[in-house]
């Protein structure tokens, strides 16, 4: 049963785009991706959220854009504003426009400047701090500017460096209210002071992106020694597939923007 929640929540999704196979690879080697099983996949995500509280938005479609499905990177929500990113990459430019106009229902935007680059997966917010992952798609002026941005509203930006990884969920991602979850070989724990960090199993590198709602903490359905060490502590979980959308660097939190409204 799904605790009930003081806020509704509102998840943002984007239809897998016919050109995945095309998508934009850092840290993996290109292999073949079943579409159809994608999308599949995809569409058992959505039904998910539904089921553990969430009103899930179609966005608008953008056929072209490999990497479209990957929504979490082109805004960072809080409760008062939500900033649009500016993708580290050229090819994502076009993927913010759709993001904006669907957020403008429900919060008021805020811009970045022209030299700053940053993606939604590389931060973590925690209570009123933002961890922003400093890697290849996020620069220091992109740190720099979410925190400005952000600053009246009382939270805190703390750049991360990370090695290995595409972005800081990749990483570790807060497991609410106790827990970040982390691959120490990726980013550094001591930089979470205050909070304590549960490592992932070694032998499951990828399993620090997760994603909780409702009470419950979606886990990788590769990564069930993990779901076991979160569960020895008390969590709640329950795994997902999305294996296609990983052979694309993506996780569980890339295909969603989470809105509390």
């Amino acid at each position: 049963m799904v605790t009930p929640s003081v806020r509704s929540i509102v998840a943002l999704v984007r239809e897998v785009s016919p050109r995945l196979a095309d998508c934009v690879l850092t840290h993996l080697g290109r292999v073949a991706i079943d579409a159809e099983r994608a999308v599949a996949q995809h569409r058992a995500y959505c039904e998910i959220l539904q089921s553990l509280g969430a009103r899930v938005e179609a966005i608008a479609p953008l056929p072209d854009a490999p990497d479209g499905v990957f929504v979490e990177d082109t805004a960072v929500v809080v409760d008062e504003v939500a900033v649009i990113t500016r993708p580290g990459v050229a090819s994502r430019a076009s993927e913010t426009g759709t993001i904006a106009l669907a957020l403008s229902a429900y919060r008021r935007l805020l811009r970045l400047s022209d030299e700053a680059t940053l993606e939604g997966g590389d931060v973590m917010r925690v209570g009123r701090t933002l961890y922003v992952g400093r890697s290849g798609r996020t620069n220091q002026a992109g740190v720099n500017d979410l925190g400005a941005l952000l600053a009246p509203w009382g939270y805190q930006v703390q750049g991360v460096d990370l090695d290995g990884c595409l972005h800081l969920k990749t990483a570790c991602t807060f497991v609410p209210p106790h827990y970040v979850l982390a691959n120490p070989a990726w980013v550094d724990p001591r930089v979470f002071a205050g909070v304590t960090v549960v490592a992932v199993d070694p032998d499951e590198p990828c399993a620090g992106n997760t994603l909780t709602l409702g009470g419950v903490t979606l886990v990788a359905g590769n990564c069930p020694r993990t779901a076991a060490i979160l569960r020895a502590r008390g969590v709640v979980t329950r795994d997902v597939d999305l294996s296609e959308l990983a052979k694309a660097e993506g996780a569980l939190t890339c295909s969603s923007v989470i809105v509390e409204v």
